[in-house]
């Protein structure tokens, strides 16, 4: 069944109560609680029976979209600095943490979160916590460190200006989304992150990382109270103060957007032997009741080597290597597109089929042998996608900071199986009428038009 998240009432020791804590049976016996603790720190759990591993996600719900002039890249700069020492460890001693357990850690930044992660045996779990919890609430920035890793950054941005793909997909969101902040780079771009000082990435730091923006989610071979008391101890040897009755920020607001991208054709010069295209538009935002559908529509479309794309502009044509289609959706805003690469010279043909094949399912709609192959291959992802504790980490921190609601794995394969041909066929209307956006990357001059009526 669906479980709304919030409102809920703080347990005043900081541990589960009845109030505070949500439970529901999913597949293999696993059990999700939540408790919001003072401070307005949110945990989630999922208990996973038998597992002798867990996985620990501090959450905080500020991603490249939310910085201000001036700060722009901080947000992924703070992801990399966060490992680089706090007022109790060195960063030697924070890789040597996870290291000598066998464990792993990382972390990501994405466009409207940050997540810094860790899996581990489930003996080591307080070490996990107790370790992130100081990375997270402790973090020195040191001037030192931070020059550093700004040459860092720079490197990996000129890696990713290196893969044409890359630079395909960030083109493309910047024109399809406009003057939206989602539209952005999550890395920054290089000239800011060379102007960025570290001013503006402390104070990034400290208006963000709070105990009312924090979300803590784990998963696997684990108890409830016990990760909350663990998580209580280390923020608060940390030095956060955790009041009752702080409530946890709000979450976005999902009304959509009003956005004024670029439609038409944008050619980005690259010195490639392949050409990159994307051909899309906006789209759903990520609470919207036909994320299912869209979810459908792209299996059919461009989601597999059966897909409508790779049958005929691959297997029938021989054209490209790869093809497929794609949709990313955020709290106010989306976007659909629909990827191939090929030789320079087949750029318009490749371009037209993409079109041609999204015009098709437009019009003609999708047969029964294709909507049943589309939500077998849907049903099966989800299973398996869920047979490791961090792939149910990652899944209870999404339910929590962007719809607040959790789905067991049930209600969201009945969702799927919901999915009708005539939705699917309406939905591939409303994209096939939307303003087109295309991006190609590739050794062209900026003014090519590739035969296409524009």
């Amino acid at each position: 069944m669906a479980i709304t998240l919030l409102p809920l009432i703080s347990a005043a020791d900081g541990l589960a109560s009845e109030e505070s804590t949500l439970i529901s049976g999913t597949v293999g016996g696993a059990v999700v609680h939540r408790s919001v603790l003072p401070g307005g720190v949110r945990v989630l759990t999922e208990s996973m029976p038998g597992q002798r591993s867990a996985t620990i996600g501090f959450w905080v719900g500020v991603g490249s979209r939310d910085e201000s002039e001036g700060q722009h890249g901080s947000t992924h700069f703070l992801e990399h600095l966060l490992f680089k020492g706090t007022k109790r460890r060195t960063a030697l001693e924070i890789a040597s943490a996870f290291d000598e357990v066998g464990g792993e850690s990382n972390a990501a930044t994405a466009k409207e979160s940050t997540c810094y992660y860790a899996r581990v045996l489930d003996t080591d779990l307080p070490m996990a916590i107790d370790v992130i919890a100081d990375m997270v609430t402790s973090a020195v920035i040191d001037p030192a460190e931070l020059e550093q890793e700004r040459d860092v950054i720079l490197e990996e941005i000129a890696m990713d200006g290196d893969d044409p793909t890359d630079v395909a997909h960030e083109h493309f969101v910047a024109a399809v989304l406009g003057d939206h902040a989602l539209g952005r780079p999550i890395g920054g771009t290089p000239e800011a992150i060379k102007a960025v000082p570290r001013e503006s990435v402390w104070e990034h730091y400290q208006k963000h990382y709070r105990p009312e923006t924090l979300v803590i989610t784990a998963a696997g071979g684990l108890e409830h109270e016990a990760v909350c008391e663990l998580v209580l101890n280390a923020l608060r040897t940390a030095g956060w103060s955790l009041d009752d009755g702080v409530a946890p920020v709000a979450r976005r607001s999902s009304t959509a957007a009003v956005i004024t991208g670029t439609a038409g054709l944008q050619v980005v010069n690259r010195k490639v032997e392949q050409a990159n295209i994307i051909v899309g538009c906006p789209s759903l935002t990520a609470t919207d009741s036909r994320r299912y559908v869209m979810s459908v529509l792209n299996s059919i479309l461009g989601g597999g080597m059966s897909s409508r794309l790779f049958q005929e502009i691959r297997e029938k044509r021989g054209l490209v290597y790869s093809t497929y289609s794609f949709a990313s959706a955020y709290a106010d805003a989306g976007y659909f597109g629909m990827y191939a690469g090929c030789s320079p010279q087949k750029v318009g043909q490749v371009i037209g089929l993409l079109v041609e094949e999204l015009e098709k399912l437009a019009a003609d709609g999708v047969s029964e042998g294709e909507l049943k192959k589309a939500l077998g291959q849907l049903s099966g992802g989800i299973v398996l996608g869920m047979e490791d504790s961090g792939s149910r980490m990652s899944r209870l921190g999404r339910s929590e900071l962007v719809s607040g609601q959790f789905m067991d794995i049930d209600e969201t394969l009945g969702c799927i199986r919901a999915v009708t041909a005539e939705q699917v066929q309406e939905l591939a209307r409303e994209l096939a009428a939307a303003p087109r956006t295309m991006t190609v990357v590739g050794p062209f001059e900026e003014t090519e038009t590739f035969g296409l009526k524009l």
